[in-house]
């Protein structure tokens, strides 16, 4: 069992649920996400996903986007990435995953990137633009290194080919909100829990849910039926400041949030 799979059990068991922000590496620079994952570990999240900047985005949003960006500005490289996170990671409670264009993976080697990324303290990757027809050579290889292969389902996804996604996944399924790109959104559809449940019937994998997850409002309407709920660019908004040369408040800002919606998803 991967660390993740220790996290769902150790959750389910207790009666929680997960709690995963996301952040970009390097933004502004790798020193200030290194102090955000301590920083969020410290405050009680339950995994965290480090996004490693690419330059031609999936699904990502224009917060998202502009972060990697400002990370790709200075240069940032993979393993400068891992060798930053290595260290931190060891100190951490919380399990890390990184969120990666497959052209990074295949780039670097399928088994490679997976030794590479353990070896910096990584449980897993989240692999958002990775074809489920094209999946099945990763999968092997992570499972055979106890590495979680984390793959999404969409709200247009179809039944059929949302299984065959959990069959090739481990860790956890990630659940897309809504259709579209990622950003923090005043509504989510009120079909969504009706499609997770659906899922959740039909896979023994943790369920989390991202894309639009931003206000307690979202929170409360999701935790009954997620495993776990995703922040991301409503987190990395607050990168913005920091790369303005406010980390302080930067870091308290992305703290009371997270601590915001945390307590909405055990209220």
């Amino acid at each position: 069992m991967s660390a993740i799979d220790d996290l769902f059990v150790r959750l389910r068991s207790e009666g929680k649920k997960a709690f995963l922000p996301f952040v970009t590496a390097g933004d502004p620079d790798l020193a200030m996400t290194t102090d955000l994952l301590k920083m969020l570990d410290d405050a009680g999240c339950s995994m965290a996903e480090v996004g490693i900047p690419y330059s031609d985005p999936i699904a990502d949003g224009p917060v998202i986007q502009a972060s990697y960006t400002r990370a790709l500005n200075k240069k940032i490289k993979l393993k400068e990435i891992f060798a930053a996170i290595e260290p931190v990671a060891k100190t951490l409670k919380m399990p890390l995953v990184t969120m990666v264009s497959y052209a990074v993976i295949y780039r670097v080697g399928l088994a490679e990137y997976v030794d590479q990324a353990k070896a910096a303290g990584f449980a897993g990757a989240i692999v958002p633009d990775l074809l489920v027809e094209e999946s099945a050579e990763l999968s092997a290889i992570c499972k055979a290194k106890d590495f979680s292969l984390i793959q999404l389902v969409t709200p247009t996804t179809p039944p059929e080919r949302a299984l065959k996604i959990a069959e090739l996944s481990s860790g956890f399924l990630y659940f897309v909100s809504v259709t579209g790109i990622t950003g923090a959104r005043t509504e989510l559809p009120p079909e969504l829990v009706d499609r997770v449940k659906w899922l959740r019937e039909r896979t023994t994998l943790p369920i989390c849910i991202g894309f639009g997850v931003s206000r307690p409002e979202h929170v409360k309407l999701l935790s009954p039926v997620a495993d776990g709920l995703i922040v991301g660019s409503a987190i990395v908004k607050h990168l913005e400041s920091a790369e303005k040369g406010d980390r302080a408040k930067s870091l308290a800002d992305i703290k009371a949030l997270a601590k915001e919606l945390m307590d909405a998803m055990s209220s």
